[in-house]
């Protein structure tokens, strides 16, 4: 395939890392070019290790042999406290030290990283020239912060959670400043549930559960506008969920291999419509 230029969008996906994976790895083999890439949600995790200067192997092991389960730490006074059952600090550090504790002026590629300030409804946008000195573990951290299984956490002026809750011509914009095409990665899934009880003495965990998933699940479903479907790479990702954090390996190889498949498949006709 002839040498392209894009800025590929890793959208949303939760604890689904592998499949973000799986994509890049597509877009190397297919000699697509970029030297800036957008994460956002569970895409902001894998983008920035890709970002730091990792290679695609590094990547892939992270993404197919890290226990998801050690960021859980519940509480459901963490939650009447601050808005999310863990405080999202365990998985800051992990981060951040994969990282090597790098500001976003740091890194190998130009890495943007899009979260939701739910006080205004808005997008903020970490990057080198709006925010060069922020630790980039700490944008992940607000892009990843599902609603309640995250706390919310200001920055500046702002009150951050996860950005995959914006809707689509907020990551669909011009972010090389040249005009070179973007293409967004997004999964999709079609995850079926088991019945959850909602009896017994405190239901309110049970509720939340349910609100959680209900949220993860409408996302992950959500409508993509014509106009964007063009640049638009939708991975089906069947019945994993975005909220399972304790994916087994097999799991995990299954949604590598979704996202290679997929965009293999799927970027040829992409790429000529652009």
């Amino acid at each position: 395939m002839e040498k392209k230029k894009i800025v590929p969008i890793l959208a949303g996906g939760g604890t689904r890392l592998p499949a973000h994976a799986g994509i890049l790895q597509a877009l190397e083999e297919y000699n697509i070019d970029f030297d800036n890439i957008v994460g956002v949600s569970g895409g902001s995790i894998i983008s920035s290790l890709y970002a730091s200067g990792l290679t695609l192997a590094e990547v892939k092991h992270i993404a197919l042999n890290t226990n998801y389960n050690q960021f859980r730490e519940f509480s459901l006074i963490k939650l009447i406290r601050n808005g999310g059952l863990s405080s999202g600090d365990v998985f800051e550090r992990w981060i951040d030290r994969l990282l090597d504790g790098k500001t976003f002026k740091e890194m190998d590629y130009n890495l943007h990283v899009v979260a939701t300030d739910v006080a205004r409804g808005k997008p903020v946008i970490f990057n080198k020239e709006q925010t060069p000195d922020v630790k980039v573990s700490l944008a992940v951290r607000f892009s990843m912060s599902i609603p309640l299984v995250f706390s919310f956490k200001k920055f500046k002026d702002h009150l951050m959670v996860d950005g995959s809750i914006l809707s689509e011509d907020a990551l669909h914009r011009d972010w090389a400043d040249d005009g070179t095409p973007v293409i967004c990665f997004r999964l999709k899934g079609d995850y079926e549930y088991d019945e959850v009880k909602t009896n017994g003495i405190f239901p309110i965990v049970q509720y939340i559960s349910l609100l959680i998933r209900t949220f993860m699940t409408t996302i992950s479903r959500e409508y993509i506008n014509d106009a964007f479907w063009h640049n638009t790479v939708v991975i089906n990702t069947g019945t994993s969920s975005a909220v399972d954090f304790t994916m087994t390996p097999a799991q995990k190889e299954a949604l590598y291999f979704k996202g290679y498949h997929t965009v293999n498949k799927i970027l040829p006709m992409k790429i000529r419509s652009l």
